[in-house]
Formats: C-alpha cells, sequence, structure tokens
C-alpha cells in the first residue's frame, strides 16, 4: 500500500524508428493514427497555458517510477481548473485511468473523520479538550495516567505517547470494532503524553467509534450523511464493497523486479474504517478540497463549521523541529493540525495528508492562503509520484520558478538505492553460524497469542516452518540458536540467511523445557511476547469419553468430563477448571497454562488407568478409581 514502461513519447519515439527500417508509408500512416489514439490516454485537453505541456512531464513521472497509473485534479478558489487520468487503472487489459476512477485514499480519510467531530463539536456533543473516556467508557488505555488525561485532541493530533502498532491491525486484522478497541489496552506508551508527534491509526478508529456512540449511527452512515451527500461526491464509498460497486474502479500494483507493475489484492480495511477506508475519484475529491479552501462552504452552503476548519488548519502539534535545509530554505516547519499535516512550501502555507494502503497511494492538499487545491491519487503501493505531481503543479499554480521536482526526487531514491546496496555489501552479520535449534521443529508449532488478542499459527511444511497470519503465511528461516527470521516470496527468491533487515522471531524457553511463546519486535517501546499453545487435534466425542471418570490423587478426587459436545476438561477442588487440548496419543496440554500437561495411562485392553499431571515442578499421578475404569 510497479511500473508503465512507456510514455507516450516513447511509443510513439519506437513506432517512427520501425517505420524507417521498414521504409513504407503505411506505417509512418499507423504512426499519425496511434499518435491520434495515444492522445486521449490522458483524457481532454485544456486550454489554461498554465498546464501547458505538463502532460509530458507526467508521462516521465510515470515512465520513471513504473507507475501503472494516476489521475489528478487542481482547484482554484471554487472551480475545478484541470483533471486528468494518465496511464492505466487496469494495466493488464491497458484500460486507461479517468478523473472519475475510484481509487483507495487511504489516510486521506481522517480529515473526513476529524470533520465528523467538528461538527459535533459545534453542536457541542464533545469537547475536544476532555478526557475521550467521557464519550468511550469501556476504552481502557495502558494504565490510568493515559485513561484520565487522553483527549479527544490528543488523538486527533498524534500526541498520545503511543506508536503506531500497526502490525495489530494489518496484520491481524479485525472486522469487530470492539475486538480492535480492547487491544489498545495492552499498547506501552513509548514517550510521556504531549510530548512527541507520534502517528497513530488506532487514535482514528477510536475517534470514530466516538461518532457512531453519540450519534447511534455507524461511521460510514454518518459520513455519507454528513459530508459525501452535502458535498455531491456520488461516486465515493466509504467501504470495499460499495469501492467494488462502481463502474469505474482502478486496480492496484506493485513494483515487479524494479520494473514492471504487480497486481496487488485489495486490502479490507473495515474494521479500521475511520482511518483509511475511503474511495474516491479526483473530480469528487475537488469538491472536498473547495470546501476547505472557502471556509467550509461548497456552492454558499455550509459543509463544515467555520472554526473548525481554521482550527484543524492551525497547528496542534509540532512533528518535528529543524532548520531549513540549504538546498531549499523556502521550505520549513512541520506540524500536524487535526486531520492534516503542515508545513511551508516554498514560501507558502501547505495543508496536506498523504494516504497508503496496498497497491494505492495518494495525496490530498490545499494552500488555504492561496485558494489553490491538488489532489493525486494512483494505483501504486507506496508511490513517489503524489507528492511529485502535487509539486510540479504547485510551482505553476504558485507562478513560482521553475524546478525539476522528477530528476531531483528520483536522483535522491537512486542515490539512496545505490547506498543501501553497498551497505549491504559491507555488512558484517550478527549470525551465529554452528547453532541448530534447541528443540526439533514440531515442538514450535501451536498458536501463539498476544495479551492484546492477536494470533498466528506455526506449522510445519515440507520440513520447514511457516508462521500463518491472518493476512499473509511466511517461511521461517533459521537465523541461529532459537531465532528464525519472516521471510516473505521476496526474501525466499533472495535467499539471504544473512538479512539483518528481516523481521526475528525468537522462542522462549518455559521452565519445562517446552516452547513456551514467542517475542516479535513489532513496536516500540519493546518487543511483543506472545504465549503459546497446542494447535488442538480434533477428537470426537466419542475419542474422549475413555478420559471421563474420577481419578485419586492422595485422597483428592480429580474429575474429568465432557463440555461443549467434544471438549474435555479437568477440575481440582479448589482451583479452575481447565480445558484440556489435545497434544498427542492420550496427552492434552492445559489451554490457560503453558508448560502443564496432562498424560493418560492406557492397559492393553485400551482402559484408562491413570492421569498425570506433567508439570514444571514434577509429575502427580492420579489412579482412576475402580468404578469409573471401564
Amino acid at each position: 500500500m510497479d511500473f508503465f514502461p512507456f510514455s507516450r513519447g516513447d511509443l510513439c519515439l519506437n513506432l517512427l524508428r520501425f517505420a524507417h527500417q521498414l521504409n513504407n508509408m503505411r506505417y509512418l500512416l499507423l504512426l499519425l493514427l496511434l499518435s491520434s489514439s495515444i492522445a486521449a490516454f490522458s483524457q481532454k485537453t485544456t486550454t489554461d497555458k498554465r498546464f501547458a505541456g505538463i502532460d509530458t512531464t507526467f508521462a516521465r513521472v510515470l515512465r520513471d517510477w513504473k507507475g501503472a497509473g494516476f489521475a489528478v485534479a487542481v482547484v482554484e478558489k471554487n472551480k475545478l481548473v484541470y483533471a486528468r487520468g494518465f496511464g492505466y487503472k487496469d494495466y493488464e487489459n491497458k484500460i486507461p485511468v479517468t478523473p472519475n476512477t475510484l481509487f483507495a485514499i487511504g489516510s486521506c480519510t481522517k480529515a473526513f473523520t476529524s470533520a465528523l467531530l467538528g461538527l459535533l463539536q459545534k453542536d457541542e456533543l464533545v469537547d475536544f479538550d476532555k478526557p475521550v473516556k467521557t464519550y468511550l467508557p469501556n476504552l481502557e488505555f495502558y494504565n490510568n495516567e493515559m485513561n484520565n488525561h487522553i483527549t479527544l485532541r490528543d488523538m486527533m493530533s498524534h500526541r498520545t505517547g503511543l506508536a503506531r502498532h500497526d502490525y495489530s491491525w494489518y496484520y491481524f486484522k479485525s472486522a469487530s470494532r470492539d475486538t480492535l478497541l480492547h487491544r489498545v489496552k495492552y499498547m506501552e506508551p513509548s514517550e510521556p503524553l504531549r510530548k512527541k508527534w507520534q502517528y497513530n491509526n488506532f487514535m482514528y478508529l477510536l475517534q470514530g467509534m466516538v461518532t457512531e456512540k453519540i450519534t447511534g449511527k455507524s461511521w460510514e452512515q454518518n459520513i455519507q450523511d454528513k459530508l459525501l451527500t452535502p458535498l455531491g461526491m456520488t461516486s465515493t464509498a466509504v467501504d470495499l464493497k460499495g469501492w467494488m460497486k462502481g463502474t469505474d474502479i482502478a486496480k492496484g500494483y506493485g513494483v515487479l523486479n524494479d520494473s514492471i507493475p504487480e497486481l496487488t489484492d485489495y486490502y479490507d480495511i473495515s474494521g479500521m474504517a475511520p482511518a483509511g477506508s475511503i474511495n474516491s475519484s479526483v473530480n469528487d475529491m475537488s469538491k472536498w478540497l473547495i470546501a476547505w479552501i472557502n471556509s467550509g462552504k461548497l456552492d454558499g452552503r455550509e459543509i463544515l463549521p467555520a472554526p473548525y476548519v481554521n482550527e484543524a488548519i492551525s497547528s496542534q502539534m509540532v512533528i518535528g523541529g529543524s532548520l531549513p535545509g540549504r538546498k531549499n530554505p523556502d521550505m520549513y516547519f512541520g506540524n500536524y493540525g487535526l486531520g492534516w499535516m503542515l508545513s511551508s512550501y516554498r514560501g507558502h502555507y501547505l495543508v496536506e495528508h498523504g494516504g497508503n494502503i496496498d497497491g494505492f497511494s495518494a495525496s490530498t492538499a490545499f494552500f488555504p492562503s492561496d485558494s489553490v487545491g491538488i489532489v493525486v491519487l494512483v494505483n501504486q503501493n507506496g508511490s513517489a509520484i503524489p507528492g511529485i505531481v502535487r509539486s510540479l503543479l504547485a510551482d505553476r499554480m504558485l507562478k513560482l520558478p521553475y524546478k525539476d521536482w522528477e530528476s531531483e526526487r528520483y536522483g535522491a531514491y537512486a542515490e539512496g538505492q545505490k547506498k543501501a546496496k553497498e551497505a549491504s555489501a559491507g555488512a558484517v552479520s550478527s549470525r551465529k553460524p554452528g547453532t541448530k535449534p534447541s528443540h526439533e521443529l514440531k515442538d514450535y508449532t501451536g498458536i501463539y497469542t498476544s495479551p492484546g488478542g492477536e494470533s498466528f499459527e506455526i506449522e510445519i511444511r515440507n520440513d520447514s516452518l511457516f508462521s500463518l497470519l491472518p493476512q499473509s503465511s511466511f517461511y521461517l528461516k533459521h537465523f541461529h540458536y532459537d531465532i528464525f527470521l519472516h521471510w516473505d516470496k521476496n526474501d525466499i527468491k533472495k535467499n539471504d540467511s544473512t538479512d539483518e533487515q528481516s523481521l526475528k522471531i525468537t522462542f522462549l524457553t518455559g521452565e519445562a523445557g517446552n516452547i513456551s511463546g514467542a517475542t516479535l519486535p513489532l513496536e516500540q517501546p519493546g518487543p511483543i511476547k506472545f504465549t503459546r499453545v497446542d494447535k488442538a487435534r480434533p477428537m470426537s466425542r466419542d475419542s474422549l469419553a475413555r478420559y471421563v471418570g474420577n481419578y485419586d490423587l492422595q485422597g483428592v478426587n480429580i474429575k474429568c468430563y465432557i463440555k461443549k459436545d467434544n471438549t474435555l476438561f479437568v477440575f481440582i477442588p479448589g482451583q479452575p477448571e481447565y480445558e484440556l487440548i489435545p497434544a498427542e496419543r492420550h496427552k492434552f496440554n492445559l489451554k490457560v497454562l503453558a508448560g502443564y500437561s496432562v498424560k493418560f495411562a492406557v492397559d492393553g485392553q485400551g482402559v484408562v488407568t491413570e492421569l498425570a499431571f506433567l508439570q514444571p515442578n514434577g509429575t502427580f499421578t492420579a489412579r482412576r478409581k475402580p468404578d469409573d475404569a471401564k
């Protein structure tokens, strides 16, 4: 959340060479016909001289960055002055992008979510500076200080002290917002409240849930009723299901081998929708920008309260403090408002937000003092195109001296790639050669669960370990001792076992010598710990029935019984009942106690005679009572 190999100019040039080589006028005629049809590739021409020649520049941007396609729109004061599509919304079938093509806008959604709170603030239904638990009583943060002091404004401006924790919603996604809300309790802060700006998508999920709690309507319905319908954004969809109903939708792409677009799957972000699920076109988004440029009004109608608009695009938190660089002395400061990033662009006040989700990138930007807005939507994952296109258009609209942003950005990218390769070639691995895992591979298999409820499974495939997440699977490459590397398909192709950049999973050993869990360095301030339990082996009620009965442990009656149709439990007086998870033949693990097992002894006739508790502090055997033996 890559690339179009030829621009129009490249294609025409190649055809011209082809025609010259054949010395055949028929091919020159074909070239002229094809050139006229390719002109439609970037939509209709414009008579506004400010955009003269921009198509050629954009074709170069698309070619250099191996993009499939993009759409762009420019608004000035209260009207749309430029809207074009470039490249393809469907690269495989060569279907062009149009200004009405729907793209995922990712985190550009955040300004919509905060705007709902702006409307509630106008109606005095929320106070940005009250603790958010005032509106979400079921919300629990990591400690009471956070519970008592984190406000809506803190969440809207990313100053809660929480790092991103994107692994939680992205890799362990859930459609249940209550489930995602529950995970916040286990997110340890990496900074004190209001000390440091740290982007956090969960805080926008919570804002959306506040709007749901107050209005009694879903976030999706609120967005539709309060913003999209009044703005006339008739094609915009609030979720993947609605997006797929559109007749002009873009496919998402990555980049294969740094050369061509590679199709990616759509990511369903419905659970975290308030942080980034809106899908829109540049024509629709232009209406959103016009409203912001005009203090919340569109065609004279108030869409957003003017006081909120002013507050949202004013600095609420410093992103990073530093002096301007020598290369761009007129570009300085980086702050955050309410759902918007704020900065100086060549001496002009810029309000902007980017967006990225699998296969798509976006930029929504406007210059409030200049009444100019620009939106760029790209069907390329993690793309540089939105920022480059925005800057090229901004310079023209603001009548600034020409600057070759494309060469500068691509040159910096190429230099960065070169340095990365040099650093990789000279890197010394910390891997300890000759080491082996402490256990057989089968001992690492099982279900691993974090305190917040994120869960994954490790299984064996063809004598190798694989980590299975809800969204994807990873090959576990042994690094050293009980540490493995998470490899995706690209890592497997490289086959580089010294890759220090890969995510490392460290397995933990319990007191009984078993694999009790694992840690993953997913977030600051420390790794996330996952507790391991064996995966349940399906057993029928009839198979479990042989273990049911009473067992004597030095005068204490131990009872085994079946509940939930086919789940075996053991009960010890004075303790809670323990669910037993089938592990091996006649052996079960206690679901809630890692390292504790129950093993049943069976005689030659297949009759269960004993129950043994296998614990870190020893083995305790209970004889089955004669009346229960069958």
